[in-house]
């Protein structure tokens, strides 16, 4: 399965309907956050997802007539995620769930008859909806709307069969870097947007603006959300600019390359330089290899990670002695044994070239060592129906 985003064109009815499904949505997150609260405090059970559907039926949906102006997949979701949160949080992958505020995060879900038609899509309770986007006659079963800057976006995955794709290089090293984005091992550099370096002046004039507007303890004026609104759109332009950057670098490697190498970096140990931090977020190191991964599995390639304590940039490519003494300012890679100059990001591309799988290394006993692999794994996995009754 793969899944597509479309951005929505709502009219002023579906709009509004859209706003009362995240409410609902909204409003069945945070009362079952504080029954769980409330029976962990008291040292019961955390209740399933289905025990606070049948409780959210009894007691809550009476008393907010509400709940049933909207589709009853949305409260149930936000139950089911909910749950998932929880389960996450036992098993110590996440903190614990907080309670969710209006305007943050918008999100609801819905299933039933939905139709896709070229550029229309049939949600339930919302009717035919123009999209953005052509995507062709599909029939689907389920989809996720959300907004982001006060724009709306469908999620929904369609069948999806890979097809390894013809290759014109067996193996290719990636290097991620600051100034350049990523370099290859066979000379190639892709040049790093710098999203947000680029919109941070414009940024913090604009977070000052809604500062300026912003009332303790009152209700916030319609200036005020207009200027929220403001850097809202900052935001997802520089979240979009360094997708796009991000998706045309994986998908050039993954379609091109029989066996890509890259480094397992620790950007989280990264970040906490505070002088390189800001760039090392802003370049996607983490969402790169993501991406890598599953696009990896569609076209046929294999993905290879060196473990991130090999010393690609100290090591010579030409006679594989390791200097000890480079700094982070050498951006030339001189070798003091054989002599041989080549730029630093490029040496590390061929150090990591050198540890594909293909590239087997004869032992002394005749027999063949191989670095290790990771293999990519199916990314998608088709939703199952829940058990939920029709209430």
């Amino acid at each position: 399965m793969k899944s597509i985003k479309i951005r929505l064109e709502f009219n002023n009815k579906q709009q509004t309907n859209a706003l009362q499904h995240c409410g609902v949505a909204r409003h069945a997150w945070n009362w079952g956050l504080s029954v769980c609260k409330t029976a962990l405090e008291r040292k019961e059970k955390c209740p399933s997802a289905i025990d606070l559907h049948k409780k959210l039926v009894a007691e809550v949906k009476n008393e907010n007539p509400w709940y049933y102006d909207v589709s009853k997949c949305a409260p149930q979701q936000a139950l089911r995620d909910l749950n998932t949160a929880f389960t996450r949080c036992f098993k110590k992958v996440s903190k614990f769930p907080k309670f969710k505020k209006r305007g943050q995060k918008d999100s609801f879900y819905t299933e039933g008859a939905i139709k896709v038609n070229e550029d229309l899509i049939k949600l339930p309770r919302f009717g035919w909806v123009k999209m953005s986007e052509q995507v062709g006659s599909i029939s689907i079963k389920n989809c996720v709307v959300s907004r982001t800057a006060n724009e709306w976006f469908v999620a929904f995955k369609v069948p999806f069969t890979s097809m390894p794709t013809v290759k014109k290089s067996p193996v290719v090293g990636v290097d991620l870097g600051i100034k350049t984005l990523a370099t290859l091992s066979d000379g190639q550099t892709v040049e790093n947007k710098r999203a947000y370096k680029k919109y941070k002046r414009k940024l913090k004039l604009a977070q000052r603006q809604v500062s300026k507007k912003f009332k303790k303890g009152q209700k916030q004026s319609k200036n005020y959300k207009k200027a929220a609104l403001i850097v809202a759109k900052i935001h997802q332009k520089v979240a979009n600019v360094r997708k796009d950057a991000l998706h045309k670098l994986t998908t050039y490697l993954s379609k091109n390359h029989a066996e890509v190498v890259i480094e397992d970096l620790n950007v989280k140990g990264m970040s906490q330089n505070h002088k390189l931090a800001s760039a090392i977020l802003d370049g996607g190191f983490y969402e790169f290899k993501r991406q890598l991964t599953y696009k990896c599995a569609w076209y046929g390639s294999i993905l290879t990670v060196v473990p991130r304590f090999y010393p690609s940039s100290k090591t010579c490519s030409n006679c594989q002695n390791v200097k000890s003494d480079l700094t982070l300012k050498a951006r030339i890679y001189h070798c003091d044994c054989c002599g041989y100059t080549i730029d630093r990001d490029l040496n590390a591309a061929i150090n990591l070239k050198s540890k594909a799988v293909s590239y087997t290394v004869s032992n002394a006993c005749g027999g063949v060592n191989k670095p290790k692999v990771e293999r990519p794994r199916t990314p998608m996995k088709q939703e199952t129906n829940s058990g939920f009754a029709n209430v």
